[in-house]
């Protein structure tokens, strides 16, 4: 088989793996379009077809794997922590209190890690933001067709009735992934020598299906990542005019921050929100509790729902909650102060390659690492996608291994 189509194969299955690992259009067809508040328990569907798909993306990853396998040998020797955190997950199996349900995400949490490092290994960081661009175009495509054939589908029911979601099951999701889709367009549209005007008119539209999804959550998270995608830039000039800069923004964010924190049950009350970010807020005392119980090494990977101390915080939310709305806390529930420490030494030693490469580097491109991993903390504060084994992992490890390749900006190699 000719090379070119090998290469179009393999893009077609990354933009559709990418989509799935989204968790966009499958669930949403599955649930026959159920809403929060409209009586229908989704645990209740088949999601059989749903981890068919995930069941041949692992297969397929393997083979491709297999294929390029002394660059990721080469890039896995360079990588320490990454790979220390999911060998922490694994084997906390030792210790869970559901051991079952450890290996089982545990196993998950491996195949997902090694999409990411298939999407890293295999292309550059250049060619990684054309295949989410067109991601992202397919996305917007599709939900728009969802909104409208039919729409019960495309736009939500219940408490959220008439409220934008495309191809996702709720509107909060489709937030998420149209921002990082509104940075990947607004790189494109600076960065592109052609079809610029294409990249800002999706960039606009993004914006628009962002407002029409009425998430407040991501529209405060693209404004802090428009804000910094203009910051930093500043990493790019002389040290004697950078060093300065920074401080005065830093100067600046900070009273700019004390100030929200000061004002943040007016300025929530004026959006129809409270200070309990919906109710997250109340429980998150008692999940510390439950940590204290356990804070080294936690109650194993993904093991905590599974405890009788989940029922405590079921009493005391007066909801059964599923997961702790905080990527941080899952973390410390479920690996304790050995999974933190693990991922934010790998995360902090990510951060300073990244800004390195913003500093060498003369593309707008070479921001994306760094937006990604500044979304990605912003992220977890009310959600949890850290481990969590959807697309937000998948391009933390894309990113993380990106930063060890010999690198097409302009710079040698980040160790």
């Amino acid at each position: 088989m000719p090379k070119k189509y090998i290469n179009f194969f393999e893009a077609i299955f990354t933009i559709f793996s990418l989509i799935h690992y989204s968790a966009g259009i499958i669930p949403l067809i599955l649930t026959r379009g159920a809403s929060e508040g409209d009586g229908v328990v989704l645990t209740s569907f088949n999601f059989a077809l749903n981890q068919l798909g995930f069941l041949i993306n692992y297969l397929i990853t393997f083979c491709l794997l297999t294929l390029r396998w002394k660059k990721i040998v080469f890039v896995l020797s360079k990588d320490r922590f990454l790979s220390l955190l999911v060998g922490i997950a694994v084997i906390s199996c030792l210790w869970s209190v559901s051991p079952s349900m450890t290996i089982k995400e545990g196993i998950s949490l491996i195949l997902t890690t090694l999409f990411g490092l298939y999407f890293a290994t295999r292309y550059t960081l250049r060619e990684q933001i054309k295949l989410l661009s067109w991601m992202f175009i397919i996305v917007i495509i599709l939900s728009i067709i969802f909104a409208v054939v039919p729409p019960r589908y495309g736009l939500m029911g219940g408490v959220h009735a008439g409220v934008f979601r495309g191809i996702y099951t709720h509107k909060n999701n489709f937030g998420k992934m149209i921002t990082l889709g509104a940075i990947i367009f607004l790189i494109r549209a600076i960065d592109a020598k052609k079809y610029n005007l294409i990249f800002w008119f999706l960039f606009l539209i993004s914006i628009i299906l962002l407002a029409a999804a009425r998430s407040t959550t991501a529209l405060g998270v693209f404004v802090i990542m428009l804000l910094l995608f203009f910051i930093y830039r500043t990493f790019r000039w002389r040290y004697e005019v950078m060093v300065p800069t920074t401080f005065a923004i830093a100067t600046f964010g900070g009273g700019l921050l004390m100030w929200i924190v000061d004002q943040a049950e007016s300025l929530a009350s004026s959006i129809g929100k409270d200070t309990t970010l919906t109710g997250r807020t109340d429980f998150w005392p008692f999940l510390w509790e439950m940590i204290e119980k356990r804070p080294m090494l936690g109650y194993g990977f993904s093991a905590f729902w599974e405890s009788n101390d989940a029922f405590y915080i079921w009493r005391a939310a007066n909801w059964k909650v599923t997961d702790p709305h905080n990527g941080f806390l899952d973390l410390a529930l479920g690996l304790g102060a050995l999974g933190v420490a693990v991922f934010f030494i790998g995360f902090f030693l990510n951060v300073l390659k990244a800004i390195n490469l913003v500093h060498l580097s003369k593309t707008t491109e070479g921001l994306w690492p760094l937006l990604y991993l500044t979304n990605i903390i912003i992220a977890n504060l009310t959600e949890t996608s850290l481990l969590a084994g959807g697309l937000y992992w998948v391009l933390y490890v894309t990113v993380s291994f990106s930063l060890l390749i010999p690198s097409e900006q302009g710079t040698k190699t980040f160790k």
